[in-house]
């Protein structure tokens, strides 16, 4: 029996879709279930940001550059976990292992070769910060002829499912994901489309601001119906589940082909329509899942910061009760930082870490490659 007074502490580090920064939480898996002690925000270097951002956008490079963003993203993972430690009077050997997903910039797992790639140099990771570091958690899921995403939703399973209600934990970062806790089925769990992503690559377009902070500028405009509908005609909705997407769908491309018949529609109804764009494809998908039990929407990542998208909730799903995950114990800016601690731990003890309800995978299996500390 663990005892509870001594911790058992692993790091999770994500870097998402957004691009703003690794966002770092430690975990105590010595509770249970797990509890977040700590967690911190790490701004990503302007300089960085903007290679990245042209990297995903566009899929273009070469690999002089491939090399040295990889190498770059190594060093902001090693120095954010670094000053984490310090900032929290922690050492090196205080901590079992850390779960670093890398940063995603590209994910096509329905191609004739499928595959992902999360870039950030691992080795690096483990060296400069002394600590066992694990990370590369996709590709052993799209091996076993998984989608390799989400990966979330065993987390989610092990720390929110109920046995009396329906659970459904929506983690809306660039790109909005659900996982489906019922009891008595199989766990599911899938990406259901544009989450921050397109809101704020059309503030920045406009007014150069990374978010539509409290969504102030949404707020000012009002929803286009036609091109509403316009947006929600996208064949990605019509797919059944295990599914996933990305920025190399949901991107200023996709949107531009979309508003060639709005050209006079103001900029902040684009905006509002974008906003209620994501409200709906998410309320769609959960009206799909209602039965008789109680239902339970636990809302994380930046979106569950966003008012408007939070109000059109409560109004969309009236069968629901709305709320977020720090009613649970879980901060919602660091709950996927936390889900690949727990991968890292499961990776450790050699358990299974992919759900194949979720991922569509052939098996189960332990997810991630480790990078030993010398």
């Amino acid at each position: 029996m663990m005892n509870e007074n001594i911790p058992n502490y692993y790091i999770g580090v994500m870097s998402g879709t957004s691009l703003d920064g690794v966002d770092i939480a430690l975990v105590d898996f010595a509770k249970n279930p797990p509890k977040i002690t700590a967690c911190d925000f790490f701004p990503m270097p302007e300089a960085l940001r903007a290679d990245v951002s042209a990297l995903v956008k566009t899929g273009e490079t070469n690999l002089q550059q491939l090399g040295e963003i990889d190498h770059r993203l190594g060093l902001l993972y090693a120095e954010s976990i670094n000053a984490f430690l310090a900032k929290n009077q922690l050492k090196a050997e205080d901590i079992q292992a850390i779960g670093c997903h890398g940063q995603t910039i590209w994910h096509s797992p329905n191609s004739a070769y499928p595959f992902t790639t999360q870039i950030g140099d691992m080795n690096l990771v483990a060296e400069k910060t002394g600590i066992t570091t694990i990370a590369d958690f996709r590709r052993k899921d799209m091996a076993v002829g998984g989608q390799g995403a989400p990966l979330v939703p065993a987390f989610h399973q092990a720390v929110f499912n109920a046995p009396n209600r329906l659970t459904v934990v929506l983690n809306i970062g660039g790109i909005s994901n659900i996982s489906v806790l019922a009891p008595n089925q199989a766990t599911i769990g899938y990406d259901v489309g544009a989450g921050n992503t397109l809101m704020d690559i059309w503030i920045e377009q406009h007014h150069g601001k990374r978010y539509d902070k409290n969504a102030e500028w949404a707020k000012s405009g009002c929803v286009n119906q036609a091109l509403l509908d316009a947006l929600l005609d996208e064949p990605f909705f019509a797919k059944a589940p295990p599914k996933s997407t990305g920025r190399e769908l949901f991107n200023l491309n996709w949107l531009a082909k979309k508003l060639q018949n709005f050209t006079a529609c103001k900029p902040e109804d684009v905006q509002r329509t974008l906003a209620e764009f994501t409200a709906q494809s998410i309320a769609n998908e959960l009206i799909k899942l209602e039965n008789n039990l109680p239902c339970l929407l636990l809302v994380c990542g930046g979106g569950a910061r966003n008012p408007l998208l939070m109000e059109r909730f409560a109004t969309l799903l009236p069968n629901w009760n709305v709320t977020t995950t720090n009613e649970f114990g879980f901060d919602i800016d660091y709950v996927e930082a936390a889900a690949f601690a727990w991968l890292a731990y499961q990776r450790i003890h050699q358990l299974p870490s992919n759900m194949p309800s979720v991922t569509g995978a052939k098996k189960a299996v332990s997810l991630g490659v480790i990078y030993p500390k010398e």
